[in-house]
Parts: C-alpha cells; sequence; structure tokens
C-alpha cells in the first residue's frame, strides 16, 4: 500500500502540498514528490525512517526539554515528507529578511547613539527605556563594522490565503541551523534519487558563510581567531553548539576556558595563554559578565565587557540587541522599515495588538478567549495562550497577568497556520509548520537558501516548538529552472 492517501484532507487551511485548484489537486513543484510517495509502499518508508533515526542518535542529533518526566535528552523528532518553495517564492522571501535586519540593525544604532526614532515619536520612548533588553551601558558605544546583528532567524508563516508573514524576530542567540543542516544530510541519504532530480539549492555552505561573517567583526588581524562560547553540557543547544563548532573549525568554550588580562581576552590552553579575537556567544547579555551583569553568573568571563568597550574582541551577535526581538518591539518594524528604508515592508506583521495602549489593551482583555497572547521575552513556544483553544480558567489567569503588567504582553489574531502532508500514526496527515530561515550580515546581508521548517506533530496543534512537542521537517529551495 502506497503511503499517499487518496484520503488526504488539506481542511480549510492553505496547504504546502495539496490545492484543489491545481490539476491533480497537487501543486506544480511537488509533483515529482507526489508521484514519488505514490509508489512507495509503508514498509519501506517506514524502513527509511528508522534508518534516519538510528543515524540521529549516533550523530547525537538531540535536543534538551526541561522538567520533564520523560526525560531531558531526546532525538529531535523528524518528517521525511520535506517542504518545497519554489524560487521565485523564495526570492521575495530573501528580499523581505534582508530589508527587514537592514531596517533593525540601523534601530537598534539609533536608539544606542541619536534615539531619533523616540523623538520622531516612531516608537513611544517608553516601550525601548522600559524594555528588559535595553542595554544603558552601551549608550554611545560604536561596535564592530556597526553591524548589531550578524545571526538572525525570523520566524515566517503562511496565512489561509498562503501569503507569508513574520511572526517574530530571534536577534539574540538564534538556535536550529544545526538541525537544518542534518536535515538536509537525512534527506539525501533517505531519498537520493529524488533529491537529486529536483536540483535543490545547497544548505551545508552555512559554517563557512558564519566563520565569514564572524572574521569579518575581527579587529585588525591577518589571522583573528574565534571561539563559540557556549553555557555548557546542560543547555537545551548544546548538540548545535558543538556542531557548529566543529563546521566552523572553531574551539568550542565555556566561560572558565577564558579570561581577561589587560582588557583583551585569551583562551586556556595546554600550551598557555591563547589570545581571542571574535567570540561568537551563545550565551544571554545576563550572564555575560558577573561584573558588569548578574554578579551571580557562573557562566559568563569576568572582564569581557571591558574587553569589549576596547575594541580588543568582537561579540557576534552583539550586546544588547535583545531590544529588537522584544515583541512589544516586533509591532513597530512595518513603521521602522518605512523610516529608515523609505519602504514599504515586503513581508508584512502579523495583526498585533499593544496590552501598553489603552484601547489595545481593552480590546485584549475583553476578547482574550479569540486571541493568541504572548509575552514579550519569552520563547520556546512558552509564555503564551492560544485564546481559542484554552480554558476558561486559562484565559482568566492570562487576564490577571495583562492588567498587571500591560507592558509585558501582545495580542494577535489567530492565523491559520498552513499545513503540510506528515506523517504520523501510520498514515498522512496534515500539520500546521512555520519556517525559520537564517539570516547572517557579514560584508553584505545574505539569506541561507532554505531554513528550519518546524512542524506541530500533535493533531490540531498551532505550536511548533520542539519543547512542545514539534518536529521539524527538510526545506527545499528549487532553482530558477527546476
Amino acid at each position: 500500500m502506497s503511503i499517499l492517501n487518496p484520503h488526504y484532507d488539506s481542511g480549510a487551511f492553505f496547504d504546502e502540498m495539496v490545492a484543489t485548484s491545481e490539476p491533480g489537486g497537487v501543486r506544480p513543484h511537488y509533483h515529482r514528490l507526489a508521484e514519488r510517495l505514490g509508489r512507495l509502499e509503508v514498509d519501506e518508508f517506514d524502513r527509511r525512517r528508522a534508518a534516519v533515526d538510528a543515524a540521529f542518535l549516533r550523530r547525537g542529533v538531540t535536543f534538551t526539554v526541561y522538567n520533564d518526566a520523560q526525560g531531558t535528552e531526546r532525538i529531535f523528532p523528524f518528517d521525511l515528507i520535506p517542504r518545497i518553495i519554489p524560487d521565485k517564492e523564495w526570492r521575495r522571501i530573501e528580499a523581505g529578511l534582508i530589508q527587514r535586519l537592514h531596517a533593525l540593525n540601523l534601530f537598534l544604532d539609533d536608539v544606542y547613539h541619536g534615539q531619533k526614532c523616540l523623538k520622531d515619536k516612531i516608537v513611544p520612548p517608553a516601550l525601548i527605556l522600559g524594555a528588559k533588553h535595553f542595554r544603558r551601558e552601551f549608550m554611545n558605544f560604536s561596535v564592530p563594522r556597526g553591524i548589531y546583528v550578524h545571526i538572525c532567524g525570523s520566524d515566517l508563516i503562511r496565512d489561509a490565503q498562503g501569503n507569508y508573514l513574520v511572526l517574530e524576530d530571534n536577534l539574540r542567540c538564534p538556535s536550529g541551523a544545526s538541525y537544518m543542516i542534518e536535515n538536509r544530510a537525512a534527506m539525501r541519504r533517505a531519498f537520493p534519487n529524488l533529491f537529486q532530480s529536483y536540483g535543490v539549492r545547497p544548505v551545508e555552505g552555512y559554517g563557512d558563510d558564519l566563520l565569514k561573517a564572524l572574521l569579518h567583526l575581527a579587529p585588525g588581524k591577518d589571522k583573528p581567531s574565534v571561539v563559540l562560547l557556549t553555557p555548557g553540557v546542560y543547555n537545551s543547544a548544546y548538540f548545535e553548539h558543538c556542531f557548529l563548532a566543529r563546521q566552523m573549525g572553531i574551539p568550542i568554550v565555556e566561560g572558565r576556558d577564558l579570561v581577561v588580562r589587560d582588557a583583551h581576552v585569551y583562551m586556556r590552553t595546554t600550551a598557555g595563554l591563547v589570545p581571542v579575537d571574535v567570540i561568537y556567544r551563545r550565551i544571554d547579555d545576563d550572564f555575560l559578565d558577573p561584573t558588569i551583569f548578574r554578579p551571580d553568573s557562573m557562566l559568563g568571563v569576568p572582564g569581557l565587557v571591558n574587553a569589549y568597550r576596547a575594541g580588543n574582541v568582537a561579540l557576534a551577535n552583539s550586546i544588547g540587541t535583545g531590544i529588537a526581538d522584544d515583541k512589544v518591539i516586533y509591532a513597530y518594524v512595518p513603521k521602522l522599515i518605512k523610516y529608515y528604508l523609505g519602504e514599504e515592508p515586503l513581508l508584512p506583521n502579523v495583526n498585533t495588538y499593544l496590552a501598553s495602549e489603552p484601547l489595545d489593551r481593552k480590546f485584549i482583555l475583553e476578547n482574550i478567549e479569540k486571541l493568541v497572547v504572548k509575552s514579550a521575552n519569552e520563547a520556546g513556544g512558552y509564555g503564551m495562550l492560544i485564546g481559542p483553544h484554552s480554558s476558561k480558567e486559562e484565559c482568566a489567569k492570562f487576564r490577571e497577568m495583562v492588567a498587571a503588567n500591560p507592558r509585558n504582553f501582545i495580542g494577535q489574531d489567530p492565523i491559520q497556520l498552513s499545513r503540510s502532508p506528515t506523517w504520523c500514526d501510520g498514515h498522512l496527515e496534515g500539520r500546521h509548520i512555520d519556517l525559520r530561515p537564517y539570516i547572517l550580515y557579514g560584508e553584505k546581508i545574505t539569506v541561507t537558501p532554505g531554513g528550519l521548517t518546524r512542524v506541530a506533530l500533535r493533531k490540531g496543534s498551532l505550536v511548533v516548538n520542539s519543547s512542545q512537542g514539534g518536529g521539524s521537517k527538510d526545506t527545499w529551495v528549487l532553482h530558477g529552472d527546476a
């Protein structure tokens, strides 16, 4: 029996593969895949899935879930049905992401220097000056090369009409690029002929591109040294930290491996102290330097900020970038694009209500059962209420939280996230997905042609985060003539 279910139901959602308006009910760029699935029997498909799972286990492709009775370390769930994006569609996504990151960098530079956008009332000053991740310590500090955000992962979704929308921006320590690369390797092994026939653009160059972006920051040396700073083995993304360090051929270090002498950073080695010029840090600002931020942090490096200020080491991403991935500031990004670039946003936001605004707050409190409500600085699917899928008690609790601390919450209209055929419980079913492309800012802004398609494996769920039961798919961006 073929795995392609003739009774597959796309529902009232935009389906990435199936469209009743298309001949045969399949979108043109999915024809070849549909033909292959139509010839693939369930036993053979299950054998390939088991081989991929075994490979992931051997390679340690895992993530960590805290406070979970089933244990913390587990294989990253992966679905063998790829998500396919044609070239024309991708070109618009790419242009929109480059436009957005350019504007966000200009915004950060403005916030930490002249604050013109506040004086011109583009963004209310109270939202910036009272933000959790605004770092007053770095006012009037010029970051290396004028770049604040070197690595970005903006989350995209599609609505019921198939339009791409930006759901949020991740500008501090965006994760998931390692899974993007591992997913590609898995698909090459599982369906080598199908993959080859499609003309898929590569993602394997991400490590080289990331290293080039980091070297671009180095403070004037012929052979600068780069390290990746991790919180350690108990961090949920530790697999990724090790993976990316190997991809780039650079050391992975913890805070205790670094020391500051005379405003220069050194790495401890068996051969003595080795200078460090660029740090790709996967640690939040609060824990970077206990002499400046949290004094109880055991993860950071005492004196690191002093070395950074002196221009003797570069950090990616820069300190203070968190203000731009605050979900309240997210609501102003379309205005910021127009303000700094004089352009209309190529990728619109989801319609958003700010609890800090009296009329919006009243609307949120009165309609909380119909909205998605998010905390301004949470991630991983935490600190969020999906009103239509929540109990009266959960809605009442969030209503109290919003009323008590309105600056910390936004409301959004629920979006009918697009779905993609996904192998669940022995057959294909539609599951909701999003897309996290990875944008790098070195000599120029580039977007890796693909990204991490995350999928909500639980039936009916809109939450794609791995910590909340989600998995991922390989993302195939096609060449123009494919």
